[in-house]
């Protein structure tokens, strides 16, 4: 590539191996190499999950705040949310999140959203009036209810939801990028209960428990939020948010580039670098690549991975480059060590710009 003077990079995590914050600065340095007078801007991003809060608070700056609170399985954790004026951004995995258990502890009959609330209670407290979530890596599929008790025992003068003032004024955001339902087939206990230990019987439990809570809910509030897009995320706690919380739900990725102004920021860049851990048609549904690409207008869009499938139809939905980072033939083993990992993000986007 030739006449490249502003690189924005943007990838995101690769789980297990590199945060966004490395992921970057590996490929800034391939930049560097390859092009040593260019611009390079670094943009941490994250859909909602892990390095949600991160990336946030490289963008917009604020006070990280530190509360003690109540893991999934109620032992006292230290939790960081984000406060920036009357803006609080919270990750809920912070609290909430299966990386806080062991793979013995995983439960989710037990595990709960408590400590989000909690999270939530403290952010309203010190004033914040915009409250946006990151819902992603739950521990919990307890519909939120956790959550909402923690908001209960906060306020508890109070003898009926509506009648909570201190939540009158305040907005709330979700963000996720999961569109799955509350209930059913498709809902947070059979899609993703599994992967936090449920067995087949706990799937159909919790899909009965989120069902009758959904219905009690609604025979309540007189509406039912159980079936809109968002409310199986994070084990159902989106719903909660949607349902008593009147919260509205975006894209994670959509919400992190449109709050940092993230078109004006490539609009005279030359190449912008995103990535992930696996790239292939799932890619294509609003992941966080995908995200990067529609905000990214007429600049290039580089996109690497450490495994690649379906390329082809990556590059017709519009990605200039798309590049494995593994040489081919190294172990998995290998290529997840952070500094392998780091030295060939950074050989791959020297040799992207060197072509």
């Amino acid at each position: 590539m030739k006449n490249i003077r502003k690189v924005v990079v943007a990838i995101d995590s690769f789980k297990g191996c590199m945060s966004s914050v490395e992921a970057n600065r590996a490929a800034a340095e391939g930049v560097r190499c390859a092009c040593p007078d260019a611009e390079i801007v670094q943009v941490p991003v994250s859909d909602g999950g892990e390095g949600f809060l991160e990336a946030f608070h490289t963008a917009i700056g604020g006070e990280l705040i530190a509360v003690t609170v109540n893991d999934p399985l109620m032992r006292e954790v230290t939790a960081r949310y984000l406060l920036k004026d009357e803006m609080a951004v919270i990750e809920m995995a912070q609290a909430s999140g299966l990386t806080l258990l062991t793979k013995e502890e995983r439960d989710p009959m037990v595990a709960t959203s408590y400590g989000t609330g909690q999270l939530v209670v403290d952010a309203v407290r010190k004033g914040a009036r915009h409250v946006i979530v990151g819902l992603g890596g739950s521990a919990t599929s307890d519909a939120g209810m956790g959550m909402l008790r923690a908001i209960v025992d906060a306020f508890a003068k109070h003898e009926r939801w509506e009648d909570f003032e201190e939540l009158k004024d305040v907005r709330f955001t979700i963000a996720t990028d999961v569109k799955n339902p509350l209930c059913g087939e498709n809902g947070a206990a059979y899609v993703f209960a599994p992967q936090k230990g449920a067995t087949p019987e706990m799937v159909c439990q919790l899909d009965q428990r989120a069902r009758k809570f959904a219905e009690l809910s609604a025979r309540h509030f007189g509406f039912d939020h159980s079936q809109d897009e968002g409310a199986g995320a994070a084990g159902g706690l989106g719903y909660a948010f949607l349902q008593y919380l009147d919260a509205s739900c975006k894209s994670g990725i959509q919400l992190l580039l449109e709050t940092i102004h993230f078109e004006a920021l490539v609009r005279d860049a030359d190449l912008v670098i995103t990535g992930e851990g696996s790239a292939d048609r799932q890619t294509l549904m609003g992941k966080l690549p995908v995200g990067i690409l529609a905000q990214s207008g007429k600049t290039p869009v580089c996109l690497i991975a450490g495994r690649i499938s379906d390329r082809e139809q990556l590059l017709k939905a519009g990605f200039t480059r798309v590049e494995c980072i593994n040489p081919p033939g190294i172990s998995l083993e290998e290529a997840m060590r952070k500094k392998t990992a780091e030295l060939n993000v950074g050989n791959t986007v020297r040799r992207i710009l060197e072509d």
